[in-house]
């Protein structure tokens, strides 16, 4: 994440840091963000749960996908965290078995297995 702030905000921040609030320009924004977090926590609970998401991590094992396939189904995946791959999945296997990606967070799959998939990531 790359954040962009204006040069009287850095000031700022920088003089927060330097009267000791903050240990360092990260720190702030950390705890800025926590902050804004928890303020809208019930908003982010309410959309999890309207919408299905997981929350957290969530692996995707080759033997899983040979699962999904041998029973006809496709995948939705709808992560808010991060979901992951595994590096043995083949991008034939990743198109079989996943109709969907969104994931609000990371992403994580081989460059084969990503390209596979380009046309279903939102």
């Amino acid at each position: 994440m790359t954040v962009n702030v204006g040069v009287v905000d850095l000031g700022h921040v920088d003089l927060l840091v330097q009267e000791g609030f903050y240990s360092n320009r990260s720190d702030l924004v950390r705890t800025a963000l926590r902050n804004q977090l928890a303020l809208h926590a019930d908003t982010v609970r309410q959309t999890v749960a309207r919408r299905t998401l997981t929350v957290g991590l969530q692996h995707y094992a080759r033997a899983d996908l040979e699962q999904v396939v041998a029973a006809g189904q496709q995948l939705q995946v709808q992560v808010v965290g991060l979901a992951r791959i595994a590096d043995d999945v083949t991008p034939e296997l990743a198109r079989a078995a996943i109709a969907s990606v969104t994931v609000l967070g990371a992403f994580q799959a081989s460059p084969a297995v990503r390209r596979a998939l380009s046309d279903r990531i939102h």
